[in-house]
């Protein structure tokens, strides 16, 4: 099984979409809420080189922004 982390925010739309195709697939997910934890956003950018939410991480491929066809393809669907 793959890993994922998913990077959001509250009132992000794009975020819950994510999370619903996770959850109908099937998919184990870590939601990390980049508005809740100062060091994970400040990694989302420094070193993720991201500036949108989501962004989503699959093993180690970073998925930035609402990108469905992107996640579907990590995930192998």
């Amino acid at each position: 099984m793959k890993k994922v982390t998913l990077y959001t925010q509250p009132e992000c739309p794009p975020c819950e979409v994510v999370k619903m195709y996770l959850k109908e697939h099937n998919v184990e997910y870590k939601e990390i809420n980049i508005k809740e934890d100062e060091q994970a956003r400040d990694y989302l950018v420094k070193e993720l080189k991201s500036y949108s939410t989501p962004t989503i991480i699959v093993d180690s491929e970073v998925i930035s922004g609402f990108n469905l066809e992107a996640l579907t393809s990590a995930l192998n669907k």
